[in-house]
């Protein structure tokens, strides 16, 4: 999920935000420091030295800005489903491909922890939220559906896709709750509980 950080110094001392990942790391300091509703476009943009037109080429609007570059990833998502080999069981499949999605580098993860608080905690994100998992189901879904010989949008490709998102979700709940625990190690252990019906 890491871009990279390319930046100039501008006046007062602040840096310039040159890529996604470098004015989406200020964008959330500052929804740190004031809060996410009391943030505007135009605070995040004046504190990077860009115009607020400059922002809409790195993000569509705030609420985009704590799900970073998540299109592209779920592009890398659909072709590490693609890649799983036939033999594989299915649910083995999605479990392999959704713990490898959530793996991020070391130095990363304290801003995944911080991207994953403000998706599940604050108020304004979570109709703009339900959009992005949406999507996210729809990638689960296309596999499980190609995979079964369904269309993506019938019943078993989209319970299995709606039961996967709430795992993970579950996960993340619990790694935000808990530091010392690792995220993967939640996700690989609830998703096995889910292909054995949690006996």
């Amino acid at each position: 999920m890491a871009e990279s950080s390319n930046v100039a110094v501008r006046r007062g001392g602040r840096r310039r935000s040159t890529s996604r990942a470098a004015l989406e790391h200020l964008a959330f300091e500052l929804f740190d420091e004031r809060g996410f509703e009391d943030t505007t476009i135009e605070d995040i943009a004046a504190a990077a030295g860009i115009g607020r037109r400059t922002f809409f080429r790195y993000f569509p609007s705030k609420n985009d800005v704590p799900w970073g570059s998540f299109d592209e990833q779920l592009d890398v998502m659909r072709a590490r489903f693609a890649a799983c080999p036939a033999e594989m069981p299915l649910l083995d499949a999605v479990r392999e491909v959704v713990v490898d999605f959530n793996r991020v580098d070391q130095a990363e993860v304290p801003w995944l922890r911080r991207r994953m608080r403000f998706i599940l905690t604050v108020p304004a994100l979570q109709a703009h939220s339900t959009l992005r998992y949406a999507d996210w189901r729809l990638v689960v879904a296309e596999f499980v559906g190609e995979r079964l010989g369904e269309p993506a949008d019938a019943l078993r490709p989209q319970a299995i896709a709606h039961a996967t998102l709430g795992v993970a979700i579950a996960a993340y709940q619990q790694w935000l709750a808990d530091p010392t625990v690792e995220l993967t190690q939640l996700l690989d252990t609830a998703l096995r509980a889910l292909s054995t019906g949690f006996a």
